[in-house]
């Protein structure tokens, strides 16, 4: 399994807060908070696994997910979605342009760590 991790969020306390859970769980965490530049920092940092939020500065997570799946570089990346939009539609709409995972905020810090795990583990999780 794959230990590093890119968290693309734009709230510095969400980022801080998940940062901390992910290292204390063995992971080495690395942040970035502008949709406009995710894809070039996810070729730079050739990260083993995404955590991308949909809402973000510059560019929405969901389009940077289209883009990361038409490259073939990126293709197989394992994607795991984190949004405040809980609405079944959207869920719907990440795991059909290839998201691996798709979690709501709130959640709790075992969620976000097993959820991680799994998709890392190249597992296919549609979780809440």
């Amino acid at each position: 399994m794959g230990r590093r991790v890119l968290l693309v969020e734009d709230e510095v306390n969400i980022f801080e807060a998940i940062s901390f859970i992910l290292s204390r769980e063995g992971w080495d965490v690395s942040g970035h908070g502008n949709g406009a530049t995710a894809l070039a920092e996810v070729a730079r940092a050739q990260p083993d696994v995404l955590v991308l939020d949909v809402m973000l500065p510059g560019r929405s997570g969901l389009d940077i997910l289209r883009d990361l799946r038409a490259q073939p570089e990126t293709a197989a990346l394992p994607v795991l979605m984190l949004t405040a939009k809980g609405q079944s539609k959207d869920r719907d709409l990440a795991l059909a342009l290839g998201a691996n995972a798709y979690l709501t905020k709130p959640f709790s810090n075992a969620e976000m760590v097993e959820t991680l795990r799994a998709v890392a583990g190249g597992g296919q999780q549609a979780t809440s």
